[in-house]
């Protein structure tokens, strides 16, 4: 049931006991009643009814917070069995990729620091995140990025990326143009 319907069935719910306990005070009184015992005990009815539908509509809201918790949650758990799965299922490939970066890095005579950032970089880090990271200036992170894209032969982030993404995610016919090393251990794009 909705939230609105619940809302207009405790409306009218609520008018109908207010009517219904004002006439059974009314007839019940064997005083006479004046106006503003009438108003006094309807003011106190009326309060009493209210609290008592505000407090059915927090309960609905409450029930339903907690279903939507639990569902979120539910979904969440599965997202990290999905995650564990999966990560367990291609752990050797991604141990090789990290290797293969290693032995690049090295061949490009990367120092440690060059190494980090070229790493932040393939993971998307900009240079002032990557600067925030290391705890150092962004001047010195665009120096260090520099000395990468230097040693390595690549003209910026894109091309870095690329090197080493192109031949995971390109179709078979379209990897002859990737960036790749030459003799020297510097990249050059295969034409």
């Amino acid at each position: 049931m909705s939230e609105s319907r619940i809302r207009i069935l405790l409306a009218a719910g609520a008018v109908a006991a207010f009517l219904l306990i004002m006439a059974l005070e009314i007839s019940t009184e064997s005083d006479a009643v004046s106006p503003e015992d009438i108003a006094v005990d309807a003011l106190v009815l009326l309060l009493t009814i209210a609290s008592a539908a505000a407090a059915v509509l927090l309960c609905v809201r409450v029930e339903r917070q907690r279903a939507d918790l639990g569902r979120i949650v539910g979904e969440l758990d599965q997202a990290r069995r999905d995650g564990a799965a999966w990560r367990a299922a291609v752990g050797h490939h991604v141990e090789g990729l990290k290797a293969a970066i290693d032995k690049q890095f090295a061949d490009w005579s990367l120092t440690a620091a060059e190494r980090d950032v070229a790493l932040f970089i393939l993971k998307g880090f900009s240079h002032k995140e990557i600067a925030s990271l290391r705890a150092t200036s962004e001047r010195t992170i665009r120096q260090q990025a520099q000395g990468v894209y230097r040693k390595s032969g690549l003209g910026g982030k894109n091309a870095l990326t690329a090197f080493f993404l192109e031949d995971l995610l390109s179709p078979e016919d379209t990897r002859a143009a990737a960036p790749t090393p030459n003799g020297n251990g510097r990249a050059k794009l295969i034409a």
